[in-house]
């Protein structure tokens, strides 16, 4: 029998494991998992009986192949939520569906609403054109705006940066307000100095112009109407949170006869002279073991599968060895209420904001993004109706000043970033407060980056080595396109296909892309 060995137990390699299991019964099946737990970034931590979900996972694919793998996974609901009962609120509900209030293996159907908080006001994400939004620019600043976008329709700039490619589309004051200084604080690094294809991949169909067809769709309620990723108005979401299905894909992994193997850290690949993977080491518990295999199936960083290997030529070597990567922080903080007042006609409970997340644009504070659990899942907070949970996002590099703070230090700078911006009025309405953070979260796109073609390429000579997801391709891929990459790759293993360009190609094309964002782009 064939073993299939697979590094990783996020989206991608999960999805590798499962997909191989249930079409080949030919196929052994190994999983390395660093953490003690599955879904990597897309984990949800259980503090307390209050639940963090790192980086705010929406689940919605304009790909059918997904959605029914999610809706074998999670059925959707049935019946309301514990929320939507309590507010009277309408959702969609499908026939035969699980109870939420009697079940946990179940999808939600969920509100999206996200904003910017900029200058002590919100403003809608991706920004509208609307007129409170131009009551909250007031006179002058709306002028600018419109002259700017004019002058930016007129004069394109050369798409050689981060930078130009928004200011292409924006306009430079809409840039400098809501662009600049949030992608600066994402990736430690200034927009000109970023590479502009991670615009492009995030930000494909964007623009003003999308926003404003959007609008006349919808006043002329067009029929199929063709919608931006970023203007959708529902989503799905777990009820226990994103790292939910990642368990039950796990338990169904197990249960088909498949093997994880958790808090093994994978060390080392061995390439033979014929330049094929035959072995891997792996360190767990302070030992070191290995383990054969045929099919290497890799969604570990880039950086650190290539640094791993014997016998890479220097060109790779040294593009992977250079790859960057931005590291996550996030402060739970749990309190009775906070002080933003809801205007809008949306229903919540408790009267709080309806935002799952909200993007800040202070120029005072190192929060890139607050998360409120309590509109994602009423079922990720102990005590809806009385306490308010929220995550507290910070983007940070590993070893730097913030990745080095104590809990108690961390804690302490997040309350008092919350006091600045007017979410709470004193350290003493905290009632607790947790701090997770998360290696390798977001792929960069600079430094090396630029060579990445070079570096694929390479990869790709060996022939039973396929990377998948996020990290395995260092490509800022969401759940929906890290799944595909797996499937692509058991599709290949399977069929015998030596050429990866179509593992390599997801993401790449207009038709495969699914978070399409306005701003800086929905980071999860």
């Amino acid at each position: 029998m064939k073993k299939a060995l697979v590094i990783g137990a996020g989206p991608a390699g999960l999805t590798a494991a499962y997909e191989l299991l249930t079409r080949s019964k030919d196929i052994q099946v190994t999983v390395f998992e660093e953490s003690d737990c599955f879904g990597g970034i897309s984990k949800t931590v259980d503090y307390k009986g209050n639940r963090m979900d790192m980086g705010g996972h929406r689940f919605f694919s304009k790909i059918p192949e997904v959605n029914e793998w999610w809706d074998k996974m999670l059925p959707m609901q049935g019946s309301p939520t514990y929320d939507d009962i309590i507010l009277n609120r309408t959702m969609p509900l499908v026939k035969g569906g699980p109870d939420p209030e009697k079940e946990d293996r179940v999808m939600l159907t969920r509100r999206r609403v996200s904003r910017i908080y900029f200058d002590s006001s919100f403003y809608d994400y991706p920004i509208s054109l609307k007129m409170e939004t131009f009551k909250n620019f007031g006179f002058l600043t709306t002028m600018q705006v419109g002259f700017s976008y004019l002058a930016a329709l007129i004069h394109k700039l050369p798409e050689d940066s981060l930078e130009n490619f928004y200011i292409n589309r924006y306009g430079r004051k809409l840039y400098s307000m809501f662009f600049e200084y949030y992608t600066e604080n994402l990736w430690g690094r200034h927009p000109r100095e970023i590479d502009p294809s991670w615009g492009a991949q995030r930000t494909k169909g964007m623009s003003i112009m999308a926003i404003l067809k959007d609008i006349v769709g919808k006043k002329l309620k067009k029929k199929n109407r063709k919608v931006e990723t970023s203007l959708i108005e529902e989503f799905k979401y777990p009820k226990l949170g994103p790292g939910q299905l990642w368990d039950v894909t796990a338990s169904e992994i197990e249960k088909l006869g498949g093997t994880i193997i958790k808090n093994a850290r994978v060390k080392r690949l061995h390439k033979n002279e014929q330049n094929t993977l035959t072995f891997l080491t792996y360190e767990k518990d302070g030992q070191e073991y290995t383990m054969e295999g045929d099919y290497f199936i890799s969604s570990m960083p880039v950086k650190d599968l290539v640094g791993g290997m014997n016998d890479v030529p220097a060109g790779p070597a040294r593009i992977a060895a250079g790859l960057p990567y931005r590291d996550y922080m996030t402060l739970g903080v749990l309190v009775p209420k906070i002080n933003l007042e809801n205007k809008t006609d949306m229903k919540t409970v408790g009267n709080i904001v309806p935002d799952c997340w909200v993007y800040v644009q202070d120029r005072n504070v190192k929060l890139g993004r607050f998360q409120i659990y309590n509109n994602w899942s009423p079922y990720m907070i102990k005590d809806l109706e009385h306490t308010v949970w929220i995550g507290l996002e910070y983007f940070v590099n590993e070893g730097d000043s913030f990745w080095n703070m104590t809990e108690e230090e961390f804690s302490r700078v997040g309350v008092e970033e919350m006091i600045k911006l007017g979410l709470i009025d004193s350290p003493d309405v905290v009632l607790d407060t947790h701090m997770e953070k998360v290696k390798k979260a977001y792929p960069a796109y600079f430094d090396t980056y630029d060579e990445i073609d070079s570096l694929v390429a390479w990869l790709s000579t060996i022939d039973n080595l396929y990377c998948v997801g996020r990290n395995g391709q260092h490509r800022y891929n969401n759940i929906d396109h890290s799944m595909v990459t797996s499937f692509e790759a058991v599709g290949n293993i399977l069929s015998g296909r030596k050429d990866k360009s179509n593992i390599w190609n997801v993401n790449t094309e207009q038709e495969y892309h699914e978070e399409a964002a306005a701003n800086e782009a929905e980071i999860d």
